[in-house]
C-alpha cells in the first residue's frame, strides 16, 4: 500500500468503527492501490481523483459498501452495481457481507475503480432528473388550491428542496398518509426551508 495517500484523518476513522473495520481496511488497501487521494468527508472514506469524487466507503446494518459517484455511467459487465436507494440517479454500490467476498473481487473492484476514473477523467457528467420531471401529488396540489401563498413559496424552493418534498410526500401509500405529510410542512414551505432543514 502506498502509505504516503493515508489520509490519517481515516485511520481515526477505522480505528473507530465497530462492525466493518475489517471489510474497510481491505477496501482502503484496493482503493489506494489504484492511485486515488483519501480525504474524509461526509464522515467516511472518500476516494477522489484530482478533484472529482470517485468512491465511497460506506457502512450499513446488513453490509458494507463501495459507492461511486457515478456509477450510473459504468457499463457494470459484472452486474453488481445496485441504486442505494430507489430515487437514487447517479450513485450505484457494490455490497460486501465478508472479507473473502472483497479478497475474492480485488480484481474486479479495481476495473470498476478504474472504469470510474475513467469516466471522470472523460468529463462526463450524470444528467439528473428535474423537479418538473415529477409528478406532483394530488394533495399538493389540493393544498396549492387552497393556499396561494403555499404554491408560490414552493415555486421559490430550490430545485433539490422541491424534488425532495415531492418524493417525500409521493412515497407515502394511502392518500391520507399523504395528507397529512403535506400538512406537517406547511409551514415549514411557506417558511422558505426544505425538508431537512
Amino acid at each position: 500500500m502506498m502509505n504516503s495517500r493515508m489520509n490519517p484523518k481515516v485511520d481515526e476513522y477505522l480505528s473507530n468503527e465497530n462492525n466493518w473495520q475489517e471489510h474497510m481496511e481491505e477496501l482502503r488497501r484496493i482503493i489506494l492501490d489504484c492511485g486515488l487521494t483519501e480525504e474524509l468527508k461526509w464522515n467516511l472514506p472518500c476516494y477522489m481523483l484530482e478533484k472529482g469524487n470517485i468512491v465511497i466507503i460506506q457502512g450499513f446494518k446488513e453490509y458494507c459498501a463501495i459507492m461511486f459517484f457515478k456509477g450510473s455511467l459504468m457499463k457494470d459487465p459484472n452486474g453488481i452495481l445496485t441504486r442505494p436507494g430507489k430515487n437514487s440517479q447517479a450513485q450505484r454500490q457494490i455490497r460486501f457481507t465478508s472479507v473473502q467476498e472483497i479478497i475474492e473481487m480485488e480484481n474486479i473492484i479495481k476495473a470498476y475503480i478504474q472504469e470510474a476514473m475513467e469516466v471522470e477523467k472523460a468529463g462526463l457528467e450524470v444528467t439528473f432528473k428535474k423537479s418538473t420531471d415529477y409528478a406532483i401529488p394530488e394533495e399538493l396540489h389540493s393544498k396549492f388550491d387552497e393556499i396561494p401563498d403555499l404554491k408560490t413559496a414552493f415555486e421559490k424552493l430550490t430545485p433539490g428542496r422541491q424534488k425532495a418534498y415531492i418524493i417525500y410526500f409521493s412515497n407515502a401509500k394511502q392518500s391520507k398518509t399523504r395528507e397529512s405529510r403535506v400538512e406537517k410542512y406547511i409551514q415549514h414551505i411557506l417558511d422558505g426551508k426544505g425538508l431537512r432543514d
